[in-house]
């Protein structure tokens, strides 16, 4: 009996060594599973439709792009990080302003549909997956400065001190946006840096009265290669009159020479800069007479401001215009006579009559 129960006591102790080395080793197995980043899960479809856990919705951050899916896109009406983000990538190619707003507007829509056609994709101005892969393949990505308008100045081009002919062709492109007053030295003094801080200031610029590329790139955009006699203070000698001037009362139009002349019996009482159409609408040449006058004009046909207007053919007219007293001669009229002295084509609107002559010509 002693025997029997000393071997029973062995089968029963072996078991138990068996039982929790098998339970050790399973633990171990699934444990090495759950710690494996290859080991591919059962499918939800292999549970029951009870234990299939929803996946948690994603959750949207301030700096993630929504994923590319079939159903991407941004379209006219969007607003947030995203239309920044693609605004701000397409400034980079040259299809939007620097400054982005968030807002999926009429010009995010052009510069998409230029972007798209110049790249043979569908121009529909709406960003679908395609399109966006293309956009930021083509572009970097843009810093949190960039997107949300913080600016920074480049290093400067031009400073105070500087001199020579490129602070020449700044300060005679200041003096035909009205920024700077009197001569072109050639100096970049106090009245230079002033100038240029205005500049700045007024189009969202940093400020800081050096010239850096950011500067000089919207400078150039508003204004015309200045000629050496502009550079160098040096008046050109006015255009003849064309003889239909000399006689009686007559705003003298020389295309020739950008200029208005108010002549009363040949003599010229007073010379204002002036610019044309463009040549899609260009200004009309020939003998015309002021048949209508308008003091607070506004175009019915393009909703702009005509200040002073003088009808001379059909809709064309002499008139004040707020965009050539900004922007100078890199813009156009639709055909009309645009001048840029607010004051003096006050005091012209004042003088002229109905019936009074209009001649434009080349001189």
């Amino acid at each position: 009996m002693r025997a029997l129960r000393v071997l029973m006591m062995t089968l029963l102790t072996s078991a138990l060594l068996c039982a929790t080395a098998y339970g050790a080793g399973y633990a171990l197995l699934h444990q090495d599973q759950d710690r494996d980043p290859d080991r591919v899960s059962e499918p939800a479809g292999a549970l029951g439709q009870d234990d299939a856990a929803e996946p948690p919705e994603p959750q949207e951050t301030e700096s993630a792009t929504p994923p590319l899916t079939p159903e991407f896109r941004l379209e006219p009406g969007d607003r947030g990080r995203t239309v920044r983000e693609l605004q701000a990538r397409l400034f980079q190619l040259a299809w939007f302003p620097e400054l982005t707003t968030g807002v999926y507007s009429a010009d995010t829509r052009e510069g998409v549909a230029g972007f798209q056609a110049k790249r043979n994709l569908k121009a529909t101005g709406v960003v679908d997956q395609r399109t966006w892969r293309r956009l930021k393949a083509m572009t970097k990505a843009p810093t949190h400065d960039q997107l949300f308008n913080v600016l920074h100045p480049g290093p400067a081009l031009l400073v105070r001190g500087d001199a020579g002919e490129k602070v020449r062709d700044l300060q005679a492109r200041l003096v035909t946006i009205a920024w700077i007053f009197g001569d072109v030295t050639g100096t970049y003094d106090a009245a230079t840096v002033a100038a240029v801080k205005g500049f700045q200031e007024k189009r969202q610029i940093p400020v800081t009265g050096e010239v850096d590329a950011r500067t000089l790139e919207r400078l150039h955009a508003m204004t015309y290669q200045p000629s050496y006699e502009q550079m160098h203070n040096i008046t050109p000698e006015p255009g003849a009159l064309d003889p239909r001037c000399e006689t009686g009362r007559a705003l003298c139009v020389d295309k020739s020479t950008n200029s208005l002349r108010w002549v009363v019996d040949g003599k010229v009482q007073a010379t204002y800069d002036v610019r044309f159409g463009s040549d899609e609408l260009p200004t009309r040449e020939g003998a015309f007479s002021v048949f209508r006058m308008s003091r607070d004009h506004v175009s019915s046909l393009y909703d702009t401001s005509m200040p002073f207007a003088m009808f001379f053919s059909g809709g064309q007219a002499v008139h004040y215009s707020p965009d050539f007293a900004a922007n100078g001669y890199s813009g156009a009229s639709h055909g009309c006579v645009n001048v840029r002295d607010y004051e003096g084509v006050a005091a012209l609107f004042d003088q002229v009559r109905l019936g009074d002559k209009v001649i434009v010509y080349w001189s």
